[in-house]
């Protein structure tokens, strides 16, 4: 059977799965990739035509293209979903891309805001009207919360509570975050100028939302942290993003004393493994200043 053909009934698997459509997309992508690669250069197209060695061929290419480790294992985990719902159907008995290492990554010091500059793009957006109440409020919420922009995108008025709220994270796995006094009050001066917004003209679920009064994209996400970054003059090594906003969050937790366990949860991590790639990013003088807090004798 054609590669093509089989990638289509996989798409339609993760979406009956209910994967996000950034996921989807990534797969769609990395698969038509390697697939366009091996007719060119080894004229396949069906499955029964392909073996490891076709696929060894394509990372030593991406390789020579010198893309990082990353993104080279980010494309290999998508072929290796592809493969694996090909084992699963019964097309082919094993799965080419369990026999191929993936790359070694370097360690990567994981970039955030600095204490200043959340301080200052907590209040580049002021309250005067429904769209910059609503961006004040995303920015501090990203802070606050360390949720995603999806995440953040997701939100609906019955999620809500009154000291917490229900977030849907990554596949259909629900947690919940605490909503901090600050950011409480925040919250209901945004909710003011939100009624007023909607009034009669839109009725809408999504407690965060456009112009036009339809759910909010992560597009918009993007670039409300990106207008708000280059208004208060972010350094210019700092990516002004949702993630980073994510990032500070959990360094800031960790730094407060948080426990990783903790921290795992609230950001709703599947494994600590990847929870622990914020303390690598955590400085020695950070952790000498977390060790006095938290002496146990000091706080006897």
């Amino acid at each position: 059977m054609q590669l093509i053909h089989l990638l289509d009934e996989f798409l339609l698997e993760l979406k009956l799965a209910n994967k996000s459509d950034r996921t989807i997309k990534s797969v769609k992508n990395n698969c038509l990739l390697f697939f366009k690669y091996a007719e060119h250069e080894f004229n396949i197209n069906s499955i029964e035509q392909l073996n490891r060695n076709h696929i060894k061929a394509y990372i030593q290419y991406k390789q020579s293209l010198g893309l990082k480790a990353t993104y080279i294992n980010s494309i290999m985990k998508n072929l290796r979903m592809y493969f694996d719902y090909l084992v699963q159907e019964e097309y082919i008995t094993h799965n080419f891309m369990k026999q191929i290492k993936f790359q070694k990554e370097n360690k990567v010091i994981i970039q955030s805001f600095n204490d200043a500059e959340v301080s200052r793009m907590i209040k580049f957006y002021k309250n005067e009207d429904y769209l910059n109440s609503r961006n004040r409020c995303i920015i501090i919420m990203l802070f606050d919360t360390g949720i995603r922009n999806a995440e953040l995108c997701d939100i609906i008025l019955k999620d809500i509570k009154d000291n917490a709220m229900l977030i849907h994270g990554k596949g259909d796995k629900e947690r919940i975050v605490p909503i901090s006094p600050y950011l409480q009050k925040v919250m209901l001066k945004y909710e003011q100028k939100r009624n007023l917004f909607i009034k009669e003209r839109f009725e809408a679920d999504n407690y965060f939302l456009s112009q036009k009064g339809k759910k909010l994209t992560p597009e918009t996400v993007e670039r409300v942290v990106k207008d708000c970054g280059k208004g208060v003059n972010v350094r210019e090594d700092i990516r002004c993003s949702p993630h980073t906003c994510r990032h500070t969050f959990a360094q800031m937790q960790l730094k407060n004393g948080l426990d990783v366990y903790s921290l795992s949860r609230l950001l709703g991590h599947e494994n600590i493994s990847i929870t622990k790639r914020y303390l690598q990013s955590i400085t020695d003088a950070d952790i000498l200043i977390l060790a006095v807090k938290t002496s146990p004798l000091m706080n006897l």
